[in-house]
């Protein structure tokens, strides 16, 4: 019982995570009216009109999108059903969204074991790409010095994702959980049969993001939309779902890191609010246009009306580091520092409370909220990002240092500069890092201004946190005398 809480929240956090998706033609045209308020009646019918005589919304491959199916799915799926189900969600997605499937797209159920065998690989890394990596989540206290963090985001995918679509191959994979027999959940399919789509209509692959910041935004859009229609889609077709027996979810275990988990979820909980804000504001022809110009933070997906016009601050850190400190270069023209954001500065200071509550198993809070993630209740925003600490958020630079020994010692460094919209937005942010500091055992350093040092424990090292104006900048080394040569002062 001690580890329930902990397992409480895993499951809910699972539910998202796997997405880690008759009127005229003309009515239903991208831009077009609101397939959603049309003449298109979601009530299941076992007499469903003929065949039309051209494709359009609302049918494909034989089957009408309110058409009742006779499938058994406890029993699993076979080749016909599997298909029948398949031509039917795309029937659904394209009367919920309004956009036409071109062409089939091939569907196969994988059990856990598969997809786990699939994707943990620790392979193709360079020493610099490694090290980047492990500097970006030892800054944000999700992992150790002796931990990696390319290792625990794989773990993390194989043990959360419960479909994906490939737009390299065109063709869909859905995890089950179930079984054997395999059973499908047909509201994951629905969000990769709508992925699907998104990728023919919209090109969403070309909308890349080479920091964790810049990828969450973008799949503030693509997630956003995908995680909106399967919103729709379960709430349209209620009455006739093919779904797995019990509960379902991701299949979570005790390799899954909630925290990394949580910072890769910001989209799939806040995306489908933006998407419904800009919705409820210009129809589905305003979500079309996003397309064309896309998030550029998470700020503006947490906070909706930040959306276009409120864009985020290019941080430059000056190289003032010594002869023994250098940025890993990961070669191949990647950039060479990280952004978090908004989204990722939140669960930064959330996790320490998911540590303690799981840990002690009772409700314990250190610097956001345990309670204040959740929002279970609101089942298309599960999860808040948005804390006074993290608010203001205006951009942000990251920069690794290691030494030529660091593949071999851990030891390595950071200069962290978050710029904030005000002095009031850096000092409260300041506060709070400095009460996350507390937390992990840092104490001042007698004769020294601003610096902290943590003793013992994988955390161990040693921090300058200072304030300019909006500016709050952090710099990291193995040891005090360390500091000024990762980043003089």
């Amino acid at each position: 019982m001690r580890r329930r809480l902990g397992a409480l929240a895993l499951a809910v956090l699972l539910v998202t995570a796997g997405c880690v998706g008759a009127p005229t033609p003309q009515q239903f045209e991208p831009g077009g009216e609101d397939p959603t308020a049309t003449g298109l009646d979601p009530t299941p019918t076992s007499n469903p009109p003929p065949d039309p005589e051209t494709d359009r919304l609302g049918w494909e491959d034989g089957y009408w999108h309110n058409e009742t199916l006779d499938v058994d799915p406890s029993d699993g799926l076979n080749r016909s059903e599997l298909d029948a189900v398949v031509a039917r969600g795309m029937a659904r997605v394209e009367a919920i969204r309004g956009l036409e499937f071109e062409e089939p797209v091939p569907v196969e159920i994988i059990d856990r074991a598969t997809f786990r065998n699939r994707s943990l690989s620790d392979s193709n890394h360079s020493t610099a790409q490694r090290l980047h990596q492990n500097v970006k989540f030892e800054a944000t206290f999700f992992l150790g010095e002796d931990e990696s963090a390319i290792q625990q985001r794989s773990a993390n995918t194989a043990s959360a994702v419960m479909g994906y679509y490939a737009p390299g191959n065109h063709s869909i994979t859905i995890v089950s959980d179930s079984g054997p027999p395999l059973q499908l959940n047909e509201v994951t399919l629905a969000q990769e049969l709508f992925h699907a789509v998104q990728e023919s209509t919209f090109e969403v692959s070309k909308l890349s993001g080479d920091t964790e910041e810049r990828h969450n935004a973008k799949l503030g859009i693509i997630e956003g939309d995908g995680n909106y229609v399967d919103y729709l889609y379960e709430k349209r077709y209620s009455e006739a779902l093919v779904m797995p027996d019990g509960s379902g979810g991701g299949g979570g275990d005790s390799s899954t890191h909630l925290g990394m988990l949580a910072l890769r979820l910001q989209p799939y909980s806040d995306g489908p609010v933006f998407v419904e804000s800009i919705r409820q504001q210009s129809g589905w022809a305003g979500v079309n246009a996003v397309y064309d110009r896309p998030p550029e933070s998470t700020e503006q997906t947490i906070h909706p009306e930040r959306y276009p016009d409120n864009k985020p601050r290019h941080v430059i850190v000056q190289d003032r580091s010594g002869p023994d400190w250098s940025v890993p270069d990961q070669g191949e023209g990647a950039i060479d520092y990280a952004q978090f954001g908004e989204g990722g500065l939140y669960v930064m200071l959330w996790y320490p409370s998911h540590v303690e509550t799981t840990e002690r198993n009772e409700v314990t809070d250190v610097v956001v909220p345990y309670r204040h993630f959740f929002r279970t209740e609101d089942p298309l925003d599960m999860y808040n990002y948005s804390h006074p600490a993290t608010t203001g958020w205006a951009g942000e630079r990251l920069v690794p240092y290691v030494r030529n020994d660091s593949a071999a010692t851990n030891e390595t460094g950071y200069v962290w500069k978050i710029a904030w919209e005000s002095n009031s937005d850096a000092r409260e942010f300041q506060a709070a890092y400095e009460e996350l500091l507390d937390y992990h055992g840092a104490s001042a350093v007698e004769g020294r201004s601003d610096t902290y040092r943590i003793d013992e424990g994988k955390f161990a090292d040693a921090f300058r946190v200072t304030r300019s104006g909006s500016t709050v900048t952090i710099v990291n080394a193995p040891t005090v005398e360390e500091l000024d040569a990762v980043h003089a002062s």
